[in-house]
């Protein structure tokens, strides 16, 4: 399942997710982590200290050879320099799973121990000096956008991003590149106006969209969320000393996290397994197309000099049955 975390700034939607993929990885689920946020903090959330993070290799910084190694040998695609951060797959091109090694993981995910079980870590990495004025931060998620749009998983398997705070992430196609999303908002009017904004972008492409409380302190709390999210309000996770010994630099074990706010996990687990067998590979592809053909009439055609619209192959689906799967060969 390819799962996204998303919500304003201080909601707490990177120490939710990095719970979540700790959770997976404590169950013995195979998780691909994917940190798609520039301020990077998803790897201090996971125990790696500031250093640690900051050595993390950048997707952004690899996308050449990602392109290269995704392109294999699609004849749609005459060079890594025509492909875009939304070119979709074809046959012929390198599909990614979660459970293998390959070139691009070993240039850019890192494995990240944990207290129970582990998982690998990707990261788009941080603005430098060289992008200041130069550079927005599509540049750096671009490559998260196609590493999904290559990417087949199965039940029990896990991508779980990390994504921009905001309603930024609609600038980009990469919003439709998952199973199921998971909006954190605080019970206040600040914590939910990013809900409506995401609730109707969302709409108008079918994006699953499920909310999930956080800093909830009582009753007064959830019937605030109740009444102005309504049905999309999947659970609410409560005050948590846990946490708070967690943003101090402690590494406490997922075991002593609060009973009550494990079984939100569990929550959220449920609501991602459920969100398998309703997905829809041909639709999934579908949106890629869409949004490539998009930015290739708005911009991309202009900057790479060619019909980009000659690189989507008609007859492929991207998807985990055996067909897809003997693509990507």
């Amino acid at each position: 399942m390819k799962i996204a975390f998303v919500g304003k700034g201080g909601s707490g939607k990177t120490t939710l997710s990095a719970l979540f993929i700790r959770h997976l990885a404590a169950a013995g689920r195979p998780v691909l982590a994917v940190d798609a946020d520039i301020n990077q903090h998803l790897g201090p959330a996971l125990g790696l200290t500031d250093d640690q993070s900051a050595a993390l290799p950048s997707l952004g910084a690899q996308l050449p050879g990602i392109k290269e190694y995704l392109r294999g040998s699609n004849p749609l695609i005459r060079s890594a320099e025509e492909m875009i951060k939304t070119t979709p797959p074809g046959r012929g091109s390198r599909l990614l799973r979660i459970v293998e090694e390959n070139p691009v993981y070993a240039a850019c995910a890192r494995p990240i121990p944990l207290d129970e079980g582990s998982v690998r870590l990707l990261a788009t990495g941080a603005f430098t000096e060289e992008d200041l004025g130069v550079a927005c931060y599509h540049s750096k998620v671009g490559a998260v956008e196609l590493l999904l749009n290559h990417l087949v998983d199965g039940r029990d398997e896990y991508v779980v991003t990390d994504m921009t705070a905001g309603s930024d992430s609609f600038a980009s196609g990469l919003f439709t590149r998952f199973d199921l999303t998971f909006l954190v908002a605080e019970p206040t009017r600040k914590g939910v106006s990013v809900y409506r904004q995401y609730r109707d972008y969302a709409r108008d492409f079918g994006v699953r969209l499920r909310v999930v409380g956080n800093k909830v302190q009582g009753q007064e709390d959830l019937d605030f969320l109740r009444r102005e999210v309504g049905e999309d309000l999947l659970t609410a996770f409560g005050h948590s000393d846990w946490v708070r010994r967690l943003e101090q630099g402690a590494q406490p074990p997922l075991r002593a996290l609060e009973s009550a706010n494990r079984a939100v996990l569990d929550e959220l687990r449920a609501a991602a397994d459920a969100a398998h067998d309703l997905r829809d590979p041909r639709r999934y592809t579908e949106q890629a197309v869409h949004f490539h053909l998009r930015n290739a009439e708005s911009w991309a055609n202009a900057k790479v000099g060619i019909d980009l619209a000659t690189q989507v192959d008609p007859d492929f689906v991207l998807g985990d049955e055996p067909a897809a799967a003997g693509a990507a060969a």
